[in-house]
């Protein structure tokens, strides 16, 4: 059995906090990758501003985008792990609250009925799954909310079969245009219920960008899925152009016999995350 204090939790989070003011390597790669390919001169000059803006952010420690998001937290805690002094979630809380306050980082949660601000980003969304182990690994997702907004969910029936879950898919980012401030990555989740199939979503932005599912069926959909979203010609910021989703990553749960869920969650081109095992 290994004991975590709640202050060693709330220290941990508060430093993953520090990923608004950076994105994932990955993510800088891909858009460098599209940039080197574009044709389209609009979009060239928004790739160049993006990539620009986020050495800039990591060079000065400046958020990279102003929303630095809606605290989302991915708790894998092993079962031979006891947390001593105070809840997980709380510890978490904490972590956002002095993480946020610190690095001055924008103040975005509030009551949904009367608009008022909690004014410390807190509380954080806390996904919390028990797994083997005597370690806590801890997942920081800032994740803005431009694209969060563009959030979808269809209950297809069984006969949509997977031309109806791909044409969703489309369906989805088309709407979305340049809402969620392309390029982007898209979270497929499919299977489950309304809520697993969302989560199963939103595991997805958890990736590196272009890594495929060990499914090869599902890593085929992602191949196909990423060239039918460029081909709609939304492009970098909506200005047009050959990269509009930098990955297309799908993830599947075991679903009833009448249903067919399919969850869609797309991540702006400021993918930020962190992660540390204690």
């Amino acid at each position: 059995m290994k004991t975590l204090t709640y202050k060693q939790i709330a220290d941990c989070v508060r430093k993953l906090t520090k990923a608004c003011a950076e994105v994932t390597p990955s993510c800088a790669a891909a858009m460098r990758e599209a940039r080197s390919k574009e044709t389209n001169e609009n979009a060239c000059f928004a790739l160049d501003m993006l990539l620009e803006n986020a050495e800039v952010a990591r060079k000065r420690g400046l958020p990279v985008c102003q929303d630095t998001g809606m605290a989302v937290v991915f708790a894998e805690l092993g079962q031979d792990v006891h947390i001593e002094g105070g809840l997980l979630t709380d510890a978490i809380d904490e972590g956002v609250r002095r993480g946020y306050g610190e690095n001055g980082f924008r103040a975005s949660v509030l009551d949904p009925i009367n608009r008022v601000n909690t004014g410390d980003n807190t509380p954080a969304v806390t996904h919390i799954s028990i797994v083997d182990g005597d370690s806590l690994k801890l997942t920081f997702l800032p994740k803005g909310f431009g694209s969060e907004n563009m959030s979808k969910l269809y209950m297809l029936t069984p006969s949509a079969g997977l031309e109806g879950v791909k044409r969703c898919v489309v369906e989805a980012v088309e709407a979305a245009g340049s809402n969620p401030c392309p390029p982007m990555v898209v979270g497929v989740g499919i299977g489950g219920t309304a809520e697993k199939a969302m989560l199963v979503a939103k595991e997805q932005l958890l990736r590196e960008i272009g890594e495929r599912s060990r499914d090869a069926e599902l890593a085929r959909m992602e191949e196909e899925l990423t060239s039918r979203i460029n081909a709609l010609g939304i492009g970098a910021q909506g200005f047009g152009g050959n990269t509009t989703a930098l990955a297309v990553h799908i993830g599947k749960y075991p679903t009833h016999i009448s249903a067919l869920p399919v969850a869609v969650n797309i991540q702006c081109n400021a993918v930020r995350l962190a992660s540390a095992i204690l």
